[in-house]
């Protein structure tokens, strides 16, 4: 069976009557707050994304982790809090994500976080770098019941790869996806759905059908080719691919660039899914690296509380009435992912 047909069946089938039901009053509730322009929220959200840890042993150019550049504190998500939340959010949420900033293998608990999560039926999902995916670890993300791995690959050669990933070694990535390829085939696991994902820059835009080959070569279930934000895009970079359409931005007749996209006045993430920092703060979505806007602290009280309260309603508000006035959007574009063979 194709991996992806498989991997479709197997997210279909975490639905449950309670999760479908969820999921449609979030989405009548964000067509009703499209078309009004006043925020009405009756569900829970369908997706959450967890942060592991923000530490991470590369140093990515664009990436708050990489640039050691939080403004906020670094840490690790406390396992005990960790599924305190899931008890809570279990029965109606039907996607989760391990991962914001950060490497999350590097939280010893990870693992243990991820089959918890995979108990409750959960699909579970997460992005490494994959230097730690040694033999044992492989064969404990194939025991946990994860569903789907993102591997980063942004390079077939190990001086392209580096030019993105500082601090990086292909080789360990390559050998990561070995590892649970292997475990995958031994334990008789269809999960999980492996991805290799590649941010298209300009340094590497020349390997994407290398990529495919290697792709097809060591067993992976998919490609995932992934334009990349540019913090400072206005004046141009050196990062921004040639090829237009796995560029987010377009050059101006004054040679400056802008986003392609346009910002409209709603966003299906403000209704469907957020953002929960390895210390408990919520945020709207994974565009507030430095968790700017926090709709507020999930150790100081319940979920349910949290998403229907002011700050949030208040944030839904403003997104719906101007959204190019707050920040975290002016560099958002929906549809970043331009998915390979």
């Amino acid at each position: 069976m194709n991996g992806n047909i498989r991997d479709g069946i197997n997210f279909v089938s975490k639905m449950t009557p309670r999760r479908l039901w969820n999921a449609s009053r979030v989405l009548s509730s964000y067509y009703i707050s499209k078309a009004t322009k006043q925020p009405v929220q009756w569900g829970l959200p369908i997706s959450i994304s967890f942060e592991p840890t923000t530490s991470c042993n590369l140093r990515c150019p664009e990436c708050p982790s990489g640039l050691r550049s939080f403004t906020r504190d670094t840490g690790m998500l406390d396992e005990g809090f960790f599924k305190q939340t899931i008890d809570e959010l279990s029965m109606d949420i039907l996607y989760l994500i391990f991962y914001f900033q950060g490497e999350p293998y590097l939280n010893p608990k990870f693992l243990e976080m991820v089959k918890y999560a995979s108990g409750k039926g959960i699909y579970t999902a997460t992005s490494t770098n994959a230097h730690y995916l040694n033999d044992e670890n492989a064969r404990q993300t194939v025991e946990s019941g994860l569903d789907r791995l993102i591997i980063s690959i942004d390079g077939t050669t190990q001086e392209t790869y580096q030019a993105y990933r500082i601090g990086g070694n292909l080789d360990k990535v390559l050998e990561g996806t070995k590892n649970i390829i292997k475990w995958k085939k031994a334990l008789n696991s269809k999960t999980p759905h492996t991805i290799f994902q590649f941010l298209v820059v300009k340094p590497n835009e020349h390997q994407i059908d290398d990529l495919k080959r290697m792709a097809k070569e060591y067993g992976v279930d998919e490609i995932g080719l992934k334009t990349a934000q540019i913090y400072d895009y206005e004046h141009g970079s050196d990062l921004i691919p040639t090829i237009n359409k796995y560029s987010r931005y377009k050059k101006q007749n004054d040679g400056t660039y802008t986003i392609k996209n346009k910002l409209l006045n709603h966003c299906w993430k403000l209704w469907h899914s957020c953002v929960i920092t390895w210390d408990g703060i919520v945020v709207p979505c994974c565009f507030d690296k430095d968790a700017s806007h926090q709709m507020g602290d999930l150790k100081q009280q319940s979920f349910i509380d949290l998403w229907h309260n002011e700050n949030y309603q208040q944030f839904r508000t403003s997104l719906l009435k101007a959204r190019s006035e707050i920040d975290i959007c002016t560099n958002c574009t929906e549809g970043t992912m331009v998915w390979g063979e």
